[in-house]
């Protein structure tokens, strides 16, 4: 198996959905030689990353476990389905939000 700039950097893919960090990180190694699977998956990984820090506040003010349980399972829920994605090499946006994510990022990747 030969390895190639293009499928070792796809893993960067997943490394977009690991913590905020790992988004970083994938956005600033994917910026010498350009991927669409790994520019997609930052867009799509930062979008959920800072929605979920940014409801998370204000869920956090509810003190409510089912309020508290439910905003979880929803953004595990979307981060599994993009993390499934990006193992598969597929360009699949999160459902609801996915298109939203890649026009407000649109400038990252391109």
């Amino acid at each position: 198996m030969q390895n190639t700039p293009d499928s070792n950097n796809d893993s960067l893919a997943i490394v977009a959905y690991i913590t905020l960090i790992g988004t970083v990180i994938a956005f600033f190694l994917n910026r010498d030689v350009r991927n669409p699977l790994v520019s997609f998956h930052v867009r799509q990984a930062l979008g959920l990353w800072l929605l979920q820090m940014l409801l998370g506040y204000f869920v956090g003010a509810f003190d409510s476990w089912m309020i508290s349980t439910s905003f979880w399972v929803f953004f595990i829920a979307l981060f599994l389905y993009g993390i499934f994605g990006a193992v598969g090499k597929k360009m699949n946006e999160v459902p609801i939000l996915g298109p939203f994510f890649q026009k407000l990022f649109s400038s990252i990747g391109n």
